[in-house]
């Protein structure tokens, strides 16, 4: 039987890293193990004991990036989680024992945008290891809302730890191909297929596109999309837009393909994969921004107009959604377990500097080992 702590096992930001605008000097951030008061839970609130907690390209962006959380450090990054209900207040008391998925947004279900289904983009909603106190998913527990839970049932062989990244790997890419309103029979194009991206090819191939072009940089991830959704790949290494359309324009062509209406996911969250993504974009197409990245992009945005093109950003996903993502996960329509890997949370310095020098082929999952 699962215990109750008396205290909370964590590793907070307690800086992140800063840069002198005049000098260019650089302060390294700091990550730092401590334990914090387990919190009275309030009506509607479960103690979760977290199996595991991704690594995601955001909470590399409040680290080294200065990206700003909303609530301050010191506080505990980490939005992708899964683990068990460990304690409950009186009215939630049916969630005790339960392995849940964590939603990394959580809407407050009260204002207008929730009211009318944009709820993903809530301005009250609360993310852990951002806008949720000083809570996030690098600990042992974390205290949450229990409304927007994800019961995981029927996982099979599948561990619970790995299951965190539904919370954002999968579900984002999910939330993605609503706002762009995929539909059976869609040609698509992914920008970038590291860890979002080759869900995000994976899904729109689920949800019945009949193309998915996938775009990166590195041979490897490419093949492998091919295994698991890709129709036609494409390596951007050292080749300009002209010629990365001409690739597709002679995809299109062999296979009889119109060269309007595309939907194109830019998932990288790079400058040069942003600035692709624009010069691909044609008439009646949609642009749909799923990657962060902190630079600015020049682009005439009178070419909507001619074109009657859309571009359109996209945060998060609706808990609603993920009892969808992680049916196809446990059913086997997304090849999960290969794009994932454990580590223990012990090395979470070592891991947040990997990630930062080089985005992972496999989505890093942290492992509590406190």
């Amino acid at each position: 039987m699962t215990t109750v702590p008396d205290k909370i096992q964590t590793w907070q930001m307690v800086t992140p890293f800063k840069k002198d605008r005049e000098t260019g000097e650089v302060t390294p951030g700091k990550l730092e193990k401590t334990e914090i008061d387990v919190p009275e839970l309030q009506a509607g609130e479960v103690l979760v004991k977290v199996a595991g907690c991704g690594v995601c390209h955001t909470d590399l962006g409040y680290f080294y990036f200065g990206v700003p959380t909303v609530n301050k450090p010191p506080l505990t990054l980490g939005h992708e989680i899964s683990g068990t209900v460990v304690a409950a207040a009186d009215d939630v008391k049916s969630w005790t024992g339960k392995e849940v998925i964590i939603p990394a947004v959580m809407p407050c279900r009260k204002c207008y945008l929730c009211k009318t289904g944009r709820g993903n983009r809530c301005l009250a909603q609360k993310m852990p290891g951002n806008s949720m106190g000083i809570y996030g998913g690098n600990s042992s527990h974390i205290p949450v809302p229990a409304i927007d839970l994800c019961e995981v049932t029927n996982r099979g062989d599948i561990p619970l730890e790995k299951l965190a990244v539904v919370a954002d790997a999968a579900t984002t890419p999910f939330q993605a191909a609503k706002r762009a309103d995929v539909q059976v029979g869609d040609n698509t194009i992914v920008i970038g297929v590291g860890g979002v991206g080759q869900y995000m090819v994976q899904i729109l191939k689920a949800l019945g596109a009949a193309n998915v072009v996938a775009i990166d940089i590195n041979q490897e991830r490419l093949d492998n999309m091919l295994k698991n959704g890709a129709d036609f790949v494409v390596n951007s290494m050292g080749k300009t837009s002209k010629e990365i359309a001409g690739e597709i324009k002679a995809f299109r062509k062999e296979n009889s393909l119109p060269s309007t209406g595309w939907k194109i996911f830019e998932v990288s969250g790079t400058k040069p994969g942003q600035e692709l993504g624009l010069a691909l974009l044609s008439f009646v197409g949609k642009m749909v921004i799923v990657g962060f990245g902190p630079q600015k992009v020049e682009y005439s945005i009178s070419r909507l107009m001619a074109f009657d093109a859309e571009l359109i950003g996209s945060w998060g996903c609706l808990p609603e959604y993920y009892p969808s993502v992680l049916s196809m996960v446990t059913s086997g329509k997304i090849n999960f377990e290969e794009f994932v890997q454990t580590r223990p949370m012990s090395t979470i310095q070592e891991t947040y500097a990997e990630a930062h020098k080089q985005s992972p082929d496999k989505r890093i999952v942290l492992v509590p080992d406190f």
